[in-house]
């Protein structure tokens, strides 16, 4: 037994594929969904954390001793506090008070060290990326950290390849659509070139919020869908990837995810909600004959003081 399957770490991946059996439209596509919540942080940047960090170390950018930076909204900070308490690094995080509370926490617990940014009343937006970009640069320079640079580091799609071979395997081949939103790209584009792989006729749908939506053309603004939507073209996005984009806004996002919890049981944060709302379209498009996977990108445990703070307002569930 190698000594990575003796530590949590071999636990990341293998994750479940289920049917969303009541939200469905009349006449569309059976829907998937990829449980990445299975992953020991409850989200699917476990695999890329991993991936990243064993590239580096592989290659030697990343020597025992030595120490990691990144920024990030959440998810990813969380992936890699995992992966360097195993591991042994210290690790700065460079993240925001836009984004949830319950992500924070988890990284100081791992032990992280965490360097808040200031955001534009708790939105996601441009500047706030780019801010965090520029203060990750600062702190790795400094203190000659790694920096593992995910808006930029294509170690990660080794991992969403292999993503995309567990998705072939569990559908046996029969997969007409594949649907991921998108925020520093790496997973849409992993997982499209893992399954055209197999066959290149899969449709492959990406998704940015529909109020900052410039991949599609649209003009960079602010919205409150954690971990996507950068503000702007990220590095890793290669337009000929997707097939379509499709735009949904934060409060559809958000209220998926409710229905999400209140009739499938699945509770997922409003990435995922974004995901299936993405894909209902996609499916009434494709008919019932075809088979589409979307994916369930965290637990919506790591929102627990968001969504409740909703509840309490009177949100639509």
């Amino acid at each position: 037994m190698t000594a990575q399957f003796r530590t949590i770490l071999g636990r990341i991946g293998n994750t479940s594929l289920i049917p969303l059996r009541h939200i469905v439209p009349a006449n569309g596509a059976r829907i998937l969904l990829k449980l990445e919540n299975e992953n020991p942080t409850g989200s699917m940047k476990d695999r890329m954390a991993l991936a990243m960090i064993e590239a580096a170390e592989a290659d030697g950018r990343l020597k025992p001793g030595g120490s990691v930076v990144e920024y990030t909204g959440g998810s990813t900070g969380v992936s890699l506090s995992l992966v360097c308490a195993v591991k042994g690094y210290p690790l700065d995080v460079v993240t925001s008070d836009a984004f949830s509370r319950e992500k924070l926490d988890h990284m100081r617990l791992l032990g992280a060290k965490l360097h808040i940014v200031e955001s534009d009343s708790g939105r996601m937006t441009e500047k706030l990326t780019k801010d965090m970009i520029e203060q990750a640069r600062i702190i790795a320079d400094a203190k000659g950290s790694f920096w593992t640079d995910q808006m930029k580091n294509r170690d990660q799609l080794a991992a969403y390849h292999r993503m995309a071979d567990e998705i072939w395997e569990q559908t046996g081949g029969r997969i007409n659509g594949f649907v991921q939103s998108v925020g520093t790209a790496a997973s849409l584009r992993g997982i499209a070139e893992g399954l055209r792989h197999h066959r290149d006729d899969i449709r492959i749908v990406a998704v940015e919020p529909a109020e900052s939506a410039v991949l599609s053309g649209g003009s960079s603004g602010a919205h409150k869908i954690d971990g996507v939507g950068a503000g702007y073209v990220v590095p890793l996005w290669q337009r000929s990837v997707a097939d379509g984009i499709e735009r949904v806004s934060t409060e559809d996002a958000m209220a998926m995810a409710f229905r999400l919890a209140r009739e499938e049981g699945l509770f997922a944060g409003s990435s995922t909600g974004a995901n299936v709302v993405a894909a209902l379209r996609l499916s009434e498009r494709l008919g019932p004959d075809a088979t589409i996977v979307t994916v369930m990108c965290d637990t919506g445990m790591k929102y627990l003081k968001t969504f409740g703070a909703r509840l309490a307002a009177g949100a639509s569930t």
